[in-house]
C-alpha cells in the first residue's frame, strides 16, 4: 500500500523552502534552500536534496548533502549562506546548479553527472571579456537564479528588488552559452519593480524576487513571488526574454484571494516570503512552495498543491490543502500529527509571520518542534490559546463516531471539532493542564463524505496539540 501525500510533504524536522522540482528518469527531485530550525537567519544549512517517485508523492527518499556552502571559493569558511538554487540539465547531458551565495551579487555554478549529486564548482556566470555578471558597471543586483536549457542556449533569470527602491528595475533575463557560463546575450528586463509597474499589468504583483521558468506547450511560464511576498505569480510569454504579461497568482502561503471556503481577504495561516515552481509528474501538474513555521520566517517547509489549467493557459489559483501531495482527500480513519495544519489562527488576523528577524508576538499558535535541528522530533502546535483554531482538509470520512486529541500544556478549557473554520461545534473535548501528552477523546459523528476538520480551543492558558484521531 502506498503511503498517503500530505503537507509538508517531508519529515516535520526538515526544512527545504524556495522548492524547484524536476522530473528525471521517473523520480522528482526537489533542490531547495536549506533552512535551521531555530535559526536566526534564512538558508543556514547546506544543500540537501529530496526525491520521490512521480507515482507516490508519499515515498520521500533523503539523497544528503549535494552541496556544502564551504564548498564556494568565495566562502571558505562558510560565513555566507547558500540561497535559493536552481539546476538544470546542460546540452553535455550532465546537471548544473546555479546559486547565489548571500552578501555577493554573482550567480555560481556546480556540476554533477548525477541529478542527486554530489555537485561539484565549477565556475561563476561572466560575460566574454571574463567580468563576473553582476560585477560590471551597470550591472543591477544577480539573487535567487533561476534557469532553463533549450538546445546550447540557457536561460538565466535573477533579480531582487524592494518596494521602493528605483535603483532594482525588475527580474532580469540573462543568456548562456553551451559552457553554461558565459553570456552571450546580456541582460535584460522581463518583469517590472515596483517603482517601474504602473501601466505594465502587474502593478499590486509587482516583481519581489524568486524567478522560476517552465516551459508547457510553446509557452513559457515565469514564476515569481511578488511584492506582496506570500503570493507566488506568473506571467506568460512565447518568448523567454520578451513580451511577458501578469496572468495572475498561483498560490499564496496565507491562502489570500481564496474565497471558496472563506472571505477571500481572510489569511488562514501565517504568512512570508514564498517560492517555488510547478512541474508535471504522472500526466498531473503541481506547484510546490513553502510555508513559515516556529513563529519565524527562518524555519520553512515544502509544501505541494495540484493545479488546474484552463483552456486558455491560465492557472486556478491553488488552496492551501493538507491533502495536497496526495492527489486527493486522505483517509479519515486514523491519527494524523498536529503539524500537518494547512490552516492555523486566532481572533486576532495576521497576514505575516512576522518581519524577517523578528517573533511572532505570544497571542499566536505555531508549528514547531522540540530539540534542535537535526534532531528527528515529529512537530506539533504550540501557544493555542483562546480561539486558536488549526484546520486539516480534506478528508474522506465514513462512519466516524469517535475523535481523539494528545494535548499537553497549562491549559483547562475544550476543544471544539468542527467541519467549517465557521461552523457549529460538532462535539467538544475537554482538557485539562499537564506536562506530559496527554490523550483526551469524545463520542461525536463527522458527517460521512469529503470534510475539512477544524480544531478551536477554548479556555485559559495554552495548549499544545500533538495529533488527533478518528475511529
Amino acid at each position: 500500500m502506498k503511503k498517503q501525500g500530505m503537507n509538508p510533504y517531508l519529515p516535520s524536522w526538515e526544512y527545504i523552502p524556495d522548492g524547484e522540482p524536476y522530473v528525471f528518469n521517473g523520480r522528482v527531485y526537489v533542490y531547495g534552500s536549506h533552512d535551521r530550525f531555530n535559526g536566526h537567519a534564512y538558508c543556514l544549512n547546506d544543500y540537501v536534496c529530496w526525491s520521490a517517485p512521480v507515482e507516490d508523492l508519499g515515498d520521500w527518499r533523503y539523497e544528503g548533502v549535494i552541496y556544502k556552502k564551504t564548498n564556494d571559493p568565495w566562502n571558505p569558511d562558510g560565513s555566507m549562506c547558500l540561497y535559493a538554487p536552481d539546476v538544470t540539465v546542460g546540452p553535455d547531458g550532465r546537471y548544473y546548479l546555479y546559486y547565489a551565495l548571500d552578501k555577493v551579487s554573482n550567480v555560481s555554478v556546480a556540476v554533477s553527472d548525477a541529478p542527486a549529486g554530489p555537485f561539484e564548482f565549477y565556475g561563476y556566470v561572466k560575460y566574454a571579456d571574463g567580468t563576473r555578471l553582476g560585477e560590471k558597471e551597470g550591472d543591477e543586483h544577480q539573487f535567487d537564479p533561476g534557469v532553463l536549457t533549450e538546445g546550447e542556449r540557457t536561460y538565466l533569470y535573477t533579480g531582487f528588488c524592494p518596494v521602493g527602491d528605483p535603483s532594482r528595475h525588475g527580474a532580469m533575463a540573462t543568456v548562456l552559452g553551451p559552457d553554461m557560463l558565459t553570456i552571450v546575450e546580456e541582460p535584460v528586463f522581463v518583469l517590472p519593480s515596483e517603482p517601474y509597474s504602473k501601466g505594465s499589468g502587474f502593478e499590486g504583483h509587482a516583481y519581489f524576487e524568486a524567478p522560476s521558468i517552465r516551459k508547457k506547450g510553446d509557452t513559457y511560464y515565469l514564476i515569481y513571488s511578488s511584492v506582496r511576498m506570500h503570493e507566488l505569480c506568473y506571467a506568460t510569454s512565447k518568448s523567454p526574454t520578451k513580451d511577458f504579461v501578469y496572468q495572475g497568482v498561483i498560490v499564496s502561503n496565507n491562502d489570500l484571494h481564496i474565497h471558496s471556503y472563506k472571505p477571500a481577504f481572510k489569511p488562514m495561516f501565517y504568512g512570508g516570503n514564498n517560492h517555488g515552481s510547478i512541474v508535471e509528474m504522472n500526466g498531473k501538474w503541481f506547484i510546490f512552495y513553502h510555508r513559515h513555521t516556529n513563529g519565524t520566517n527562518f524555519s520553512r517547509q515544502g509544501c505541494i498543491e495540484p493545479i488546474e489549467f484552463r483552456e486558455d493557459g491560465t492557472i486556478v489559483q491553488a488552496e492551501m490543502t493538507t491533502s495536497g501531495p496526495n492527489g486527493g482527500p486522505l483517509e479519515g480513519r486514523g491519527e494524523y500529527p498536529a503539524y500537518l495544519a494547512c490552516n492555523l489562527f486566532c481572533r486576532d488576523e495576521e497576514l505575516y509571520t512576522g518581519a524577517p528577524g523578528e517573533w511572532m508576538d505570544s497571542r499566536f499558535p505555531k508549528i514547531t518542534q522540540d530539540g534542535r535541528d537535526g534532531d528527528e522530533e515529529v512537530g506539533y502546535i504550540a501557544n493555542m490559546r483562546d480561539s486558536a483554531t488549526a484546520g486539516f482538509k480534506y478528508f474522506r470520512c465514513e462512519g466516524i463516531r469517535n475523535v481523539k486529541i494528545r494535548v499537553r500544556g497549562y491549559c483547562r478549557g475544550a476543544f471544539e471539532v468542527k467541519t467549517s473554520w465557521d461552523g457549529p461545534a460538532l462535539g467538544r473535548i475537554p482538557v485539562d493542564f499537564t506536562n506530559e501528552w496527554k490523550e483526551y477523546s469524545t463520542e461525536l459523528a463527522i458527517p460521512d463524505g469529503i470534510q475539512a476538520l477544524y480544531f478551536t480551543y477554548t479556555g485559559e492558558g495554552g495548549a499544545s496539540l500533538a495529533s488527533f484521531a478518528l475511529e
